[in-house]
């Protein structure tokens, strides 16, 4: 069995550097990051947590949003180094933690008001993913809000392995091939890429995982895809994936 938690602390290690932006840079940051933080909004005075931060490009802007307190944890030493960096060199207050978001025990009981995971799950395997919404459900407060991105579970199995953006799963498989690890690729608009990965994982899991959360609130949900607008700001960047389901945002209450 691959350790995909040995696997991902290694590649983002690695790779930390090429995500430090201060702009929106990669596909993603146009297509997925945009709306999932509208999708926060009201977030003036709130404690909130963005699990899985990286290099906390998501972290500052919640922050400037006007939250409380922002918590930013991710598994990769170096993704926190980057983000403690760019917090000397710009204080928000950010707190940012090296930490497992299978285990959120240094964090109480009901002690946030809002939990953000921007591409966290497609490195957990389903048991992991119970897990952590499980512990995310502990640490939220009644009426607190767990608000998630993942990549579209369909997309990897609906596009040849090519440039801006795939995930190599080699072939059919969409339900044989569940918590199997596939690389992939993402890219920036200035030509290069960022490498990713994903461990599938069905709609039916995730939905399934956030019920033994004991999340039972009917959740909302948004299919984010390339825009007419998008295709405006950068036709030859964004165009070969125009009609595709890109990714998922998904938002449950407490």
């Amino acid at each position: 069995m691959v350790n995909n938690k040995s696997t991902t602390v290694n590649l983002y290690n690695h790779t930390a550097s090429e995500w430090v932006r201060q702009q929106p840079l990669s596909l993603s940051d146009f297509t997925a990051r945009p709306i999932v933080l509208e999708m926060c909004e009201p977030i003036h005075q709130l404690q909130v947590l963005d699990l899985g931060c990286g290099e906390g490009y998501c972290t500052r802007e919640l922050s400037r949003r006007g939250a409380a307190q922002v918590y930013g944890l991710d598994v990769s030493q170096k993704m926190i180094e980057a983000a403690r960096l760019q917090e000397l060199e710009n204080p928000l207050g950010i707190k940012y933690e090296i930490g497992c978001a299978t285990n959120l025990q240094q964090f109480g009981n009901e002690e946030f008001d809002l939990v953000v995971a921007v591409f966290l799950f497609n490195y957990l395997t389903i048991a992991q993913t119970q897990e952590c919404m499980k512990e995310i459900a502990r640490i939220l407060r009644p009426g607190g809000r767990f608000i998630f991105s993942i990549p579209h579970p369909c997309f990897p199995y609906m596009r040849e392995p090519e440039y801006p953006f795939y995930f190599q799963v080699e072939g059919k498989g969409y339900f044989s091939k569940r918590d199997q690890l596939f690389p992939g690729q993402i890219w920036k608009r200035d030509d290069s890429w960022l490498n990713v990965q994903l461990i599938h994982k069905t709609l039916e899991d995730y939905f399934h995982c956030l019920q033994i959360a004991s999340f039972t609130t009917m959740p909302s949900l948004k299919e984010l895809r390339v825009t007419p607008e998008h295709i405006a700001l950068d036709e030859s960047f964004f165009s070969p994936l125009l009609d595709f389901p890109l990714h998922l945002a998904i938002q449950v209450s407490k």
